[in-house]
């Protein structure tokens, strides 16, 4: 087989490698890596087996390595493992379950007003009859300040929040990173300024008499046993903050291009705006958000009949299982009616995303107030993508948007 390299960010530069990743399902489906310098790692490419790995967290365990390709120092590690997304059973449960029904709770019951308005006024603020960077200008704004809100955080902080969040996943990029460390281990510093934010910010509010907000919950609430230290909740906020912010940035500007490159289902869309529901399922099939998480095998195991030895990496692709198709009829094709959708972006089984009610509440709101406003969105330069073997994101969509 011709060699092609899934841990080389530059691969991922013009777009994912969807004809490298068919082939490679079709004959080396759980497929060795190396990695310079260090220990490579089994890229697993099948829906069926990510959802395998997914679905067995005591033997693909997170903590053991944590959840990015690269090997951590231990401190970095250490952080890392008091992350919600790096947490094993039953530790992981136990920190979940005080947060999952708040979070579909506020979603439901306070949230879309809120996504709406915000919205609205970064439309209004953009103007009528503009060309307009979609990323920067558009997309950006809307979840740090979601987020902001959802959690209570001073608004003078958002922009700054969001530009850490940003390095948090896309640090291996030139342009957006020009005076860093250009490997994952380079978004250690960013990660570190926002839990060190988080810790002064958690100390801020215990001061002070409840506000409303999800802060509330994670103050009053006992996780495991135990309430958070401040240190816990740094590393807490590092997770939700960046989750929040890139990847349903992801989702939107990638799911306009997709709309864009597609005019007859952008044009479903206009028509029945009933169609959105369905239509952000399969935006975040076509555009999933991150490309892997990694996991690390706890015993000897088989994945498809590869043998995994314990200490293994193991990274679930993503991007590979969403075009799968033997789960996906016509999986190379946009289909905003596709159903059913067993799409993978938000995970599945014991770290299914847990922000799941918000990014497709966000979704929806965002589009269907898009079309609404603009009777014509159209393309005005090249679009381009980050340079990233994590992060499936876009730097830049030029638009040109009017009435």
């Amino acid at each position: 087989m011709a060699a092609i390299d899934l841990y080389n960010p530059d691969t991922y530069v013009l777009g994912a490698p969807h004809d490298e990743f068919t082939r490679l399902r079709r004959e080396d489906p759980v497929h060795w890596q190396d990695i310079p310098g260090q220990a490579g790692y089994w890229a697993v490419l099948k829906h069926a087996d990510v959802v395998h790995v997914s679905r067995n967290p005591n033997l693909f365990c997170c903590e053991a390595g944590g959840v990015v390709l690269e090997d951590m120092d231990p401190e970095r590690l250490s952080r890392m493992r008091d992350m919600l997304l790096s947490m094993d059973p039953p530790r992981h449960i136990s920190y979940r379950k005080p947060l999952a029904p708040e979070f579909a709770r506020r979603v439901i019951a306070g949230m879309e007003s809120q996504i709406r308005e915000i919205t609205v006024d970064i439309f209004s603020a953009v103007g009528d009859n503009s060309d307009v960077e979609f990323v920067h200008d558009m997309v950006g704004p809307l979840p740090t300040q979601v987020i902001g809100q959802l959690f209570g955080l001073p608004e003078k902080d958002w922009e700054w929040l969001h530009r850490l969040s940003q390095m948090n996943t896309s640090g291996q990029d030139p342009d957006l990173n020009p005076d860093g460390d250009l490997s994952e281990a380079g978004s250690a510093d960013s990660s570190m300024q926002m839990a060190m934010y988080g810790m002064a910010f958690a100390k801020e509010r215990r001061a002070v008499a409840p506000q409303g907000d999800l802060m509330d919950v994670i103050l009053g609430q006992e996780f495991n046993g135990r309430f958070l230290t401040d240190a816990d909740i740094g590393s807490l906020l590092v997770q939700m903050i960046t989750a929040g912010n890139d990847t349903t940035v992801t989702m939107m500007a990638g799911g306009l291009w997709a709309l864009l490159e597609h005019p007859t289902q952008l044009q479903m869309l206009r028509d029945d705006a009933s169609l959105l529901p369905g239509a952000v399922e399969e935006i975040l099939r076509w555009f999933n958000p991150l490309h892997y998480f990694r996991r690390t095998a706890s015993e000897d195991t088989e994945i498809s009949g590869t043998k995994i030895a314990k200490g293994d990496k193991v990274a679930m692709y993503y991007t590979s299982a969403n075009r799968d198709e033997a789960v996906f009829e016509d999986s190379q094709a946009f289909d905003i009616t596709r159903s059913p959708n067993p799409q993978l972006s938000f995970g599945i089984g014991e770290h299914f995303c847990l922000g799941v009610h918000l990014a497709r509440l966000e979704g929806r709101i965002f589009f269907e107030e898009l079309l609404r406003r603009f009777g014509k969105i159209e393309l005005s330069g090249t679009p381009e993508r980050v340079r990233s073997n994590l992060n499936n994101g876009v730097k830049r969509l030029p638009v040109n948007l009017s009435l």
